[in-house]
């Protein structure tokens, strides 16, 4: 009984929030393998409807890749996030993406890590969807991706259970 009421007042797990606004989508329906079968870790994906990447944690910032379009963070609770904005986006080197942080940087929920031009990624025959992988899973006892569907950014996207 008192796991039912835990779970309602939000005391059911550390949450790694959408870190844009747009559609949620599952992991598997990323149109690369190396995301969509899980080689990189667990997670889920957006499509994202704006161009901003907000912090979905607190957390420090590991790295920040020179081509602005994947961003990694260790989040106060331990989960390692990697943020990569597009599929194969890194052969655009960095046009239409500006880095708005950098590695060693402590940042919270909701700052923005990076800005982006999702109309020009797309016109350069790029697909936007970005998943948010949790490349230490095996840290926690659970890696649960919420319901697909529209998020807006610092919706919950995914929920990690400690172990």
């Amino acid at each position: 009984m008192f796991g039912k009421l835990k779970g309602l007042f939000g005391g059911s797990g550390i949450v790694i929030a959408a870190p844009m606004a747009g559609t949620a989508v599952p992991l598997e329906d990323v149109p690369d393998p190396t995301f969509s079968q899980g080689i990189l870790g667990k997670g889920a994906a957006v499509r994202p409807s704006e161009g901003r990447v907000l912090a979905p944690a607190d957390g420090t910032i590991d790295v920040m890749f020179d081509t602005g379009h994947a961003v990694s963070m260790t989040t106060t609770d331990g989960a390692e996030v990697l943020i990569h904005v597009g599929i194969d986006t890194v052969q655009l080197n960095g046009q239409h993406y500006k880095a708005c942080c950098k590695a060693g940087d402590k940042v919270k929920k909701g700052d923005l890590l990076i800005e982006f031009d999702p109309e020009a990624i797309k016109a350069a025959g790029y697909d936007t969807i970005t998943p948010v992988i949790v490349c230490n899973p095996d840290a926690f006892s659970a890696v649960k991706a919420e319901n697909a569907g529209p998020v807006a950014a610092g919706d919950a996207l995914l929920t990690l259970q400690a172990k």
